[in-house]
């Protein structure tokens, strides 16, 4: 007997993606469930070779479904996860709304299973931010081996992670360019096609966005609350495919040469790293893939036992929908849920 699984946003970027995702890793789901707003209601998506029509979540009642996998924004899923974890059914959210609360643990299965079993004080588990996650899939094995002690890390990311809209954004400036056109922003502060924008989410007191903000606090509570970390968050005219580069220093020793062979075995991660032209990763080439992959690892002269990486990840997959849907077999794995009809 197999899952109920409700798919919360189905007709967002990442919510498509959970569907292909679902189908694709054969996840053990008897019934698949598309919900969206009551505007989406009746819109088709696809699962594999069969196609859905999308309910409407206020009218939806998760009594008989195992599972909800949410991606529809910090707002929604604010107001629907404690309605649906009330009903049995567990949240696995992908917004922030629930990242910070110490009653719901936030979790890539890479880097700290163990903290799932927190997740029946309130039936929702967090996914965590795009860029923290790709991140902590590379540093784990490293803060295992030799202690992080300190992060440095400049973000290059894709312009999916703010959605349709930035993706459709990025395709209507680019066009406009080459036609011409006038370059209307909508979407981001300022124009994206052939520039970069140092700014993801809101302003923040201290001076930082609150995306910068999420990878110190996200790492703190999934690796270690010691490691310090400081980020620049930069969207980049890419579609899909968020890049990180990163310096790490450590407590003990470790070499370029110890930490390429540590990642090699890590699970997650794919090691990229030869020292001549096309020796690496770029966004594009990890799209559409499940690793995390590790580049351009190197020691850094200036700083005892610190090295710099480059890390890469499609974020609608590990950084996303991915990591939700591994969370959820986590939960299978450790026989932590039952289908509730096999139950009843």
């Amino acid at each position: 007997m197999g899952f109920k699984v409700a798919v919360v946003g189905a007709t967002g970027n990442v919510g498509r993606e959970m569907l292909n995702i679902l189908e694709e890793r054969g996840f053990p789901a008897d019934e698949v469930v598309a919900l969206a707003s009551r505007r989406s209601q009746g819109t088709e998506v696809s699962y594999g070779d069969r196609t859905l029509k999308v309910k409407a979540l206020d009218t939806y009642d998760f009594s008989d479904t195992d599972i909800a996998v949410m991606s529809a924004g910090g707002n929604v899923s604010k107001e629907w996860s404690p309605k649906i974890g009330r009903q049995g059914c567990v949240v696995i959210d992908n917004s922030s709304a629930f990242r910070y609360d110490p009653d719901v643990p936030l979790i890539v299965p890479e880097v700290n299973p163990d903290a799932i079993v927190g997740f029946s004080k309130k039936n929702i588990i967090a996914n965590p931010n795009c860029s923290t996650a790709q991140m902590v899939v590379a540093l784990k094995p490293l803060h295992d081996a030799a202690t992080i002690k300190r992060i440095v890390v400049s973000t290059y990311q894709s312009v999916s992670g703010a959605g349709k809209e930035g993706m459709d954004e990025l395709f209507t400036q680019t066009r406009a360019v080459f036609v011409a056109d006038p370059v209307e922003a909508k979407k981001f502060t300022k124009r994206i096609a052939f520039n970069v924008i140092p700014h993801i989410d809101v302003f923040m007191d201290d001076g930082s966005t609150k995306e910068e903000w999420k990878m110190v606090a996200e790492t703190k509570k999934m690796l270690d609350p010691k490691i310090k970390l400081t980020a620049t968050c930069v969207r980049v005219p890419v579609f899909i495919g968020h890049s990180e580069a990163v310096n790490v220093e450590f407590e003990k020793p470790i070499s370029a040469d110890e930490a390429r062979d540590i990642l090699r075995e890590a699970p997650g991660c794919l090691v990229v790293d030869k020292r001549e032209d096309g020796g690496y990763i770029t966004p594009i080439e990890s799209a559409g893939e499940d690793a995390t992959y590790i580049s351009r690892i190197r020691e850094d002269s200036t700083l005892d036992n610190a090295l710099n990486l480059w890390i890469v990840s499609d974020n609608l997959r590990k950084g996303a929908a991915l990591n939700v849907l591994q969370i959820a077999e986590l939960l299978i794995a450790r026989g932590l849920i039952q289908p509730k009809k096999q139950a009843a």
